[in-house]
């Protein structure tokens, strides 16, 4: 069966978060997304983790749904924690999300991390020692557990980011570096970023939203074709199969608001060779620009853009139909016009992914205006324009092109494999 999972979210117990983000609300929302599997996010909040205990029950084949509800979805307990710790004369700043299997696991790893750091501080724990003594604590308590550096390539609090990460899995981890199966490819990456490094072949790449508000939950997401186990999805993710695990579902990763190399402050929005030419210097201020996650991986790939590895996961670009709506209906996200359209449009043709994912073009045509139609169907295609996101700053999506509308730089073609 087709499976649809984002594992890394959030809860109103993490900072800048919804209030929203509660498990009632979130499985609401996740029904109208099309999401079948979702994490929990912060399962080492005591607040949190206590609700998790009340309003949820296990299922037989070891993932949780909430109490009495037969429709879904299913839930896994997540979390993101925050290391940071010096480690060869830098100041390292690494999340990772840790996947458990079942309440009871994640009690006994809230119980040994509970010594090491405040859990109730924040719903992403922060402690203050080796990254790679997390995998040897949470695989002591758990050894079924998943351990996933999160948004891998972003400048600060990731595994390769250029502020604080390293160059490698093997630099950051260690000896533990064979218990790590998996990476969070991040907004502003995508898998065909990733496999010019070929030491990541063995790895598998997944895709989460990080959601911080129900509205963002599977803007990027996994698609697996297994039974709804935790033995399953575990065994889809290390197993890196293209007939268990589909593909991913990911933004155009220009779209990531750190994708180009600037400073937010001083306007400056510079591609990697830019940055060089200008000695990383920002011309306004003078201080050095942040570097961004194509230069990044421009700086640690050995292959050329293009390359796609033996039994590479797909991917498939998507625009949320929210930003859809907005392009096509001259409209912010979140207004009136965009929310009563999408509730219209989910209400008549199904959830949002299934939308974006499936729905046939006639049905589309029968209920969509003419412009969402041919956004959706841009889309697809993946004819999109881009204005690169950078040092904090979202990019900007165009699918008009009509006048006066913005146009903005194309998507190479080597983006699209589907």
């Amino acid at each position: 069966m087709r499976l649809i999972a984002d594992l890394h979210i959030h809860s109103r117990y993490s900072r800048a978060c919804s209030q929203q983000m509660e498990v009632a609300t979130l499985a609401r929302w996740a029904r109208i997304k099309g999401v079948d599997l979702l994490g929990t996010g912060d399962f080492t909040h005591p607040l949190y983790f206590a609700e998790l205990r009340n309003k949820l029950e296990a299922t037989e084949g070891g993932l949780l749904r909430l109490k009495g509800d037969r429709e879904g979805p299913y839930f896994i307990p997540t979390v993101e924690v925050n290391n940071i710790y010096y480690q060869a004369g830098r100041l390292r700043k690494i999340h990772t999300l840790i996947v458990a299997p079942g309440l009871d696991a994640a009690a006994g790893i809230n119980q040994r991390l509970s010594s090491r750091g405040k859990l109730s501080a924040d719903g992403r724990p922060t402690f203050t020692f080796a990254v790679k003594d997390l995998v040897k604590l949470v695989l002591d308590v758990a050894p079924d557990a998943l351990l996933i550096p999160a948004h891998a390539w972003t400048p600060w609090f990731s595994l390769f980011g250029s502020n604080s990460g390293f160059d490698s899995l093997e630099e950051c981890f260690e000896e533990e570096s064979a218990n790590i199966y998996a990476i969070e490819t991040g907004l502003s990456s995508d898998p065909a970023m990733n496999w010019r490094l070929s030491a990541l072949d063995r790895i598998t790449l997944i895709s989460n939203s990080d959601a911080h508000s129900p509205r963002k939950i599977a803007r990027e997401a996994n698609v697996f074709n297994c039974a709804p186990t935790y033995e399953e999805i575990v065994a889809s993710i290390k197993g890196h199969d293209p007939e268990k695990f589909l593909f991913t579902i990911e933004f155009f990763p220009q779209e990531g608001k750190y994708h180009y190399d600037g400073h937010r402050k001083c306007g400056v929005r510079w591609s990697p060779a830019e940055t060089k030419g200008h000695q990383g210097l920002c011309p306004v201020c003078g201080k050095a620009v942040t570097v961004g996650v194509m230069h990044r991986v421009d700086d640690l790939a050995d292959r050329e853009e293009g390359y796609i590895p033996p039994r590479a996961i797909p991917v498939k670009h998507l625009v949320p139909l929210e930003e859809i709506l907005a392009d096509a209906l001259s409209a912010r996200p979140g207004t009136k016009t965009v929310d009563g359209e999408y509730g219209r449009l989910t209400g008549v043709l199904g959830p949002e992914l299934q939308i974006l994912l499936d729905v046939e073009e006639e049905a589309l045509k029968k209920s969509c205006p003419p412009r969402v139609c041919e956004g959706i169907l841009k889309v697809r295609r993946e004819e999109v324009r881009v204005e690169p996101g950078y040092d904090g700053v979202y990019g900007k999506i165009s699918l008009s092109t009509s006048p006066g509308r913005p146009r903005s730089q194309a998507i190479p073609s080597q983006l699209g494999f589907l």
